[in-house]
This record gives C-alpha cells, structure tokens and sequence, in this order.
C-alpha cells in the first residue's frame, strides 16, 4: 500500500513540474512572437508589405510614421530630417520611424 501512495505522490509531482515548465514555455515563446511580430511596413520580395497585429498584408498607400517619416509604396521612405533612401529586401520600419536594415550575408571568395 505505501509503495502505491509513494508511486502516485511521484507521478502527481512529476505531472504538475512538467505543466509548470510547458507553461513557462508558452509564455516565453509568445513573449517572442509578439516582439518579432511587431507593427512596422518591410520590403518583402520587391514589395512593400505591412505588419499589424501580427498580420501581414501588401501596403496600400503610403504611411506617415509617428516621427513624421514617410514610407511610399515603391519602398521610398522620406526621414524626418528630410534623407530619403530606398528599401531594399528585409528592410523594415517600425511605426515610430526607426529604421532596421536587414544584414546581408557577404560571400567570400
């Protein structure tokens, strides 16, 4: 009797460590989904996309970022300081005007 009380206490600790770790994975993993998955407009396969809410779609008109940055259809964006420059592949722009360049792997010869 005592061995099946001590191999039923195992499995009850044993199950409720392991909902314990798959929670905190979960957790950790949509922490990193929602940061990846961040509203901002990208240049994707020569196309102007749009991330909001986690959704991707084509953009259909250029956008004004909070910092007075505007972002065109044709992967032109304007700066506020008035540089303008072209998105390339990977490029991305978050809704505050900050831009992130995406690094291009360079190949060795």
């Amino acid at each position: 009797m005592k061995y099946v009380i001590i191999v039923l206490t195992f499995f009850v600790l044993s199950s409720n460590a392991n909902a314990q770790t798959s929670a905190s994975t979960s957790k950790m993993q949509q922490g990193k989904m929602s940061h990846s998955m961040k509203d901002c407009v990208m240049m994707k396969d020569g196309k102007m996309m749009m991330m909001k809410n986690g959704k991707m779609m084509k953009m259909d008109k250029d956008m004004t970022m909070s910092d007075g940055t505007v972002c065109m259809m044709d992967g032109t964006c304007k700066m506020k300081n008035g540089k303008t420059m072209m998105m390339k592949d990977g490029d991305k722009c978050d809704m505050n005007g900050k831009m992130k360049m995406h690094k291009t792997s360079k190949m060795k010869m």
